[in-house]
């Protein structure tokens, strides 16, 4: 019996193996090279399937923690980790959003197509190129825009001009307007107000130095000195306040007023009876003549002008003009002075300027024609603006004038006066809580005066 039970096992072990083998090929033992190749194909089959990207889930991480499941894809990156407490892991975004966009712009469902291809130095310099050019056509585009908006607010001179044209209006520069004026003012067929608004409006352009030059070019200059001969005096007051207008700073066009001899007309003018109010203008001009100009300077002493000058401040009446003409004096004394200073700083020996202001003897004359004495006896105006300027000129003359002043008795009781007065005056000033006070300036000159002349 034990040898037929081994028999029918061994039977029904073959028997199994055969039904095994018929109905699996794969588990064929006859066939590996098929078996191995069925493997193959198989797992493909299964990698292409977990690649297709209507298979592949990719998971959207927000700023939160949020459990992966199996299977999803993460986009590039994303912030990963295990929890080690449930085992699951567990997606959220960077903190910075740089990969908002991309995530933004793929479709739920889709796998993200990650480009790994590297970039060569000339693909970056192209791209620079074009960035470049997208710059440039938006500078362009904003420059068009902002030109676009000018042309809607404004209008061209050219269309302007065309409108005033229609409207019989006419506009004009400034050398036109000059030349219009001096005709006018030129014109034997204007009248007399039509004479003076054009010299009163002409005196408002002259006040610019290029204008005043350019009335130069073509002799408009000449026709205003010209007018200073004019038997009207409201002509001679405007035409000397429209010269003094020009000649104020400009050297050109105070040289050219000297050759065309506005110096002697001046004078001539401050020399003869006129109204008050020309010689206030014909004073302006003289003082705008000679200021800088120590040639107008030299001229003014050939021709008498101190001496012009003096008669005037002793006339009735003109203390108004007589605080001018020492101002002028003092100004004219005061810039040789520092002209002189200003070699010596320099150290030029010999400049051009210096040695022009050392042809003015403006001191000996003054002494010669008695100015020391006519300035101290200006002191006795009331106004104190008037008796601060005496006081600078005397300080001015005081080198030249020394003697004279301890010789004067009267000087030396009206400065005890105003040494009194202004001491008073000061201390107010004091109580006040002005410690740098007017009066006490004033006070300061009257002192140093007082104390050279013991």
């Amino acid at each position: 019996m034990a040898p037929h039970g081994m028999l029918l096992g061994l039977l029904m072990a073959s028997c199994f193996i055969f039904c095994l083998s018929h109905q699996n090929p794969e588990f064929a033992l006859t066939n590996p090279e098929r078996s191995s190749t069925k493997e193959t194909e198989r797992k493909e089959t299964t990698a292409e399937e977990e690649l297709d990207p209507e298979v592949l889930n990719v998971f959207h991480p927000t700023h939160e923690w949020q459990a992966l499941r199996p299977g999803q894809a993460v986009p590039a990156g994303s912030h990963v980790r295990l929890n080690l407490q449930t085992g699951a892991r567990e997606v959220k975004l960077q903190d910075e959003d740089k990969f908002q966009n991309t995530l933004k712009g793929s479709k739920k469902g889709k796998r993200l197509d990650i480009n790994t291809n590297t970039y060569t130095s000339q693909d970056l310099k192209s791209a620079l190129a074009k960035f470049k050019e997208g710059t440039e056509m938006e500078s362009s585009k904003e420059d068009k825009a902002r030109q676009a908006e000018v042309k809607r607010l404004f209008r061209p001179i050219e269309e302007l001009k065309k409108d005033f044209e229609e409207l019989n209006v006419v506009i004009e520069t400034d050398m036109q307007i000059m030349v219009r004026l001096i005709n006018k003012f030129n014109s034997s067929s204007s009248s007399l107000e039509e004479k003076i608004a054009a010299l009163f409006d002409l005196e408002y352009y002259v006040h610019q130095m290029d204008n005043a030059q350019d009335l130069l070019s073509f002799g408009g200059l000449q026709v205003v000195i010209n007018g200073l001969n004019s038997t009207e005096p409201l002509l001679k007051e405007y035409a000397a306040f429209v010269l003094g207008a020009a000649f104020s700073s400009n050297p050109k066009v105070q040289v050219e007023a000297i050759e065309g001899g506005a110096l002697q007309k001046l004078l001539v003018i401050l020399a003869t009876e006129q109204p008050l109010t020309v010689k206030k203008k014909v004073l302006f001009a003289l003082c705008s003549l000679l200021r800088h100009f120590p040639y107008a300077q030299q001229q003014f002493l050939k021709l008498g002008g101190l001496q012009v000058l003096r008669s005037l401040v002793q006339e009735k009446g003109t203390e108004v003009l007589a605080v001018r003409v020492v101002t002028l004096l003092y100004d004219l004394v005061t810039e040789k002075m520092f002209a002189e200073e200003e070699a010596e700083l320099t150290q030029e020996t010999s400049p051009e300027k210096l040695q022009q202001y050392r042809q003015v003897h403006l001191l000996p004359g003054l002494r010669e024609q008695g100015w020391c004495e006519i300035t101290a006896h200006l002191l006795a105006l009331p106004e104190h603006d008037a008796r601060e300027k005496v006081l600078q000129t005397l300080g001015a003359l005081l080198a030249t004038c020394r003697d004279h002043y301890h010789k004067d008795p009267q000087l030396s009781r009206m400065l005890a006066s105003l040494q009194a007065e202004y001491q008073a005056l000061a201390t107010l000033e004091l109580q006040g809580g002005e410690d740098e006070g007017y009066f006490r300036e004033l006070l300061g000159s009257i002192n140093s005066l007082l104390k050279e002349l013991r």
